[in-house]
């Protein structure tokens, strides 16, 4: 009889999918500048994930769980997520998808170091050898190119010090995004109302599908992060780990051979290395989830 497909591997691999084709709509809005595609993204995602506690009657629930250090934590958790999504959302439109996707290559490594500088986590013997390697890939490029990769090493650390944040806070994943959104939510209001008193606003003043565009860059945010959470709590975190790869992997595809973004021997060399180093941290994962937990490897195997 052949086994059922795990459905938080659907939802988990469909958010990883959309994020995957990120590009191709960042992409469209091109000719509008990066600070007010952010400042749409957090007010319209925002203003959708209150709708959806309006509907399912959370608000209340929301309310009572706010305390002051969940406040801050969360507004720390937002300034991150807002420095992450303006440096992805310029990388597209400027050309660099190829290192945008290099950025959430290298994240996984990132937050294994970030665990272990903050949390006190201890790494395997065999976890230090893909983190090694991915530093020597990191530092390969940089002197190939006469400079650090900073978008990519900016994505990375951005959401990796997110990442390390979500770790620590005790809302759920629709709670945590609304207050997160919510927390840069009036900075991003302004700046929209301020651009459009100065004359310099494309909501409303450009094409029809620029517009349409923009209004809808909270649904697109909000999506895929709801698929996600619905996807994590049931899937393993090593097959969740795996998974995490197809977002990058495609937007590397989509920058080299729908944009013709530049890859040659220097960006081969360094990606390899770090494509090795992330071979290696995956398969030990495996291993060392297989040794610790045969029942959840039986599971990992039937998605």
């Amino acid at each position: 009889m052949r086994p059922k497909t795990n459905p938080g591997v659907i939802f988990a691999a469909a958010a990883y999918t959309l994020w995957g084709f990120f590009p191709i709509y960042f992409k469209a809005l091109k000719a509008v500048p990066a600070p007010q595609v952010l400042a749409h993204r957090i007010v319209w995602a925002f203003l959708f994930l209150l709708g959806v506690l309006v509907v399912r009657r959370e608000v209340g629930a929301l309310r009572r769980l706010l305390t002051p250090r969940i406040l801050v934590s969360y507004l720390g958790a937002g300034v991150l997520l807002a420095i992450n999504w303006l440096a992805y959302v310029w990388g597209v439109a400027a050309g660099y998808i190829v290192e945008t996707s290099l950025g959430y290559f290298i994240n996984p490594l990132v937050s294994v170091v970030l665990g272990v500088l903050f949390l006190r986590e201890r790494l395997r013997p065999w976890q230090w050898l893909p983190v090694g390697l991915a530093a020597v890939g990191v530092a390969y490029l940089t002197v190939e190119y006469g400079r650090l990769p900073w978008l990519a090493l900016v994505l990375a650390f951005s959401f990796g010090l997110y990442g390390l944040l979500k770790k620590l806070a005790p809302l759920n994943a629709l709670h945590g995004l609304t207050l997160e959104t919510g927390s840069v939510f009036l900075p991003a209001l302004g700046y929209l109302v301020a651009v459009e008193v100065t004359g310099q606003a494309a909501f409303g003043h450009g094409p029809a599908v620029q517009t349409l565009l923009l209004a809808l860059t909270g649904v697109v945010t909000a999506v895929p992060l709801l698929l996600f959470a619905g996807g994590a709590r049931r899937v393993p975190l090593t097959t969740l780990g795996l998974l995490q790869y197809i977002a990058p992997s495609l937007q590397f595809l989509l920058g080299v051979f729908v944009y013709g973004e530049p890859f040659g021997l220097t960006q081969l060399v360094g990606f390899s290395l770090i494509w090795l180093a992330l071979a290696i941290f995956s398969a030990e994962g495996v291993l060392a989830q297989r040794r610790q937990n045969p029942v959840e490897a039986e599971a990992l195997g039937d998605a």
